[in-house]
């Protein structure tokens, strides 16, 4: 079963109350939710959201002891503000968001996330969708592949192997998961670390298939605008790129005070105005990563409305 990581952090920094309406926007196997549910004690309701149908059926058996408390959506985390305003509700006392793959998709070798299973160059999170990995390998050039890998992927090779992919591709279409691993492996090289060559690509991929930075900045703004005052949203990123973008837009709403040349001062920022819980990230402690190595690279960070 997936374990939901920085799991106590999340519900305490939340500060989780009897009654309260809360949402977790990446429902997944429904760790988050269960322990924000027990928090809430009999009241309230939870409102679990997820693009993959499949989390959302497992996420539904996990919770269905509290199910009478609990609403469930397919949907997207960056549409958050549409689908709990169709149940009626205006705003809420929180907010989570996990960023990272579930163990389930990942071991899922059909669902084509990852280089350790052979399956299609899937990664869709909606299956319903229509864009894959293979079609993206297969219809950008060489130029918009590059640029992919290198900003999303943070690839430093990105130029050698968006030339590799289009040489590979125009000999034989590129549609599995070893396959790419291993060209990818091939053009880098050298000796395989702890993290294998093809990482970088992969979480390219999987990020552009999905489009997660657009829906993150999206499902930031709207979860901020949702919260009530006092309300508080919980951000576990996983790599660098979500951290920066997160740490960004808090930063924007949090504002600051600027003076005027005519004299006192005039606040500037985005609204609705919080004020940061974290001043820096929650990483997890040594038990939480020898118990889920998983944990290793996640960070938190946990803002609140005025």
């Amino acid at each position: 079963m997936h374990a939901p990581v920085l799991l106590k952090q999340v519900v305490d920094l939340l500060r989780v109350r009897p009654g309260g309406v809360y949402v977790d926007g990446t429902l997944g196997g429904g760790g988050h939710a269960e322990a924000i549910l027990r928090a809430m004690g009999e009241g309230g309701l939870l409102v679990g959201i997820d693009r993959d149908p499949e989390a959302l059926g497992r996420a539904a058996d996990r919770l269905q002891h509290r199910a009478s408390k609990c609403v469930f959506e397919q949907g997207n985390f960056a549409d958050m503000k549409a689908i709990v305003q169709r149940h009626g509700i205006g705003e809420v006392d929180g907010i989570v968001l996990d960023l990272g793959m579930s163990s389930d998709q990942v071991d899922t070798a059909r669902r084509g996330f990852s280089f350790q299973h052979e399956g299609p160059l899937d990664m869709r999170m909606n299956p319903e969708q229509q864009a894959t990995a293979a079609s993206l390998l297969a219809t950008l050039d060489e130029r918009e592949l590059a640029d992919l890998l290198y900003r999303l992927g943070e690839e430093r090779a990105s130029r050698r192997i968006a030339r590799a992919i289009v040489a590979e591709r125009a000999a034989s279409p590129i549609h599995s998961t070893v396959q790419l691993a291993e060209l990818v492996a091939r053009v880098k090289g050298g000796p395989r670390g702890r993290i294998h060559p093809a990482t970088q690509t992969f979480q390219a991929l999987r990020m552009a298939v999905n489009r997660e930075l657009e829906s993150l900045e999206a499902g930031l703004e709207d979860g901020t605008a949702l919260l009530r005052p006092g309300g508080r949203m919980a951000v576990i990123s996983f790599h660098s790129i979500e951290d920066r973008l997160v740490k960004r837009t808090v930063a924007q709403h949090e504002g600051r005070w600027e003076s005027l040349a005519a004299g006192g001062r005039r606040w500037e920022g985005r609204m609705p105005q919080v004020r940061r819980v974290t001043r820096k990230p929650v990483v997890a402690d040594e038990e939480e990563v020898r118990a889920n190595p998983r944990s290793r690279s996640a960070k938190l960070r946990v803002w609140e409305r005025i």
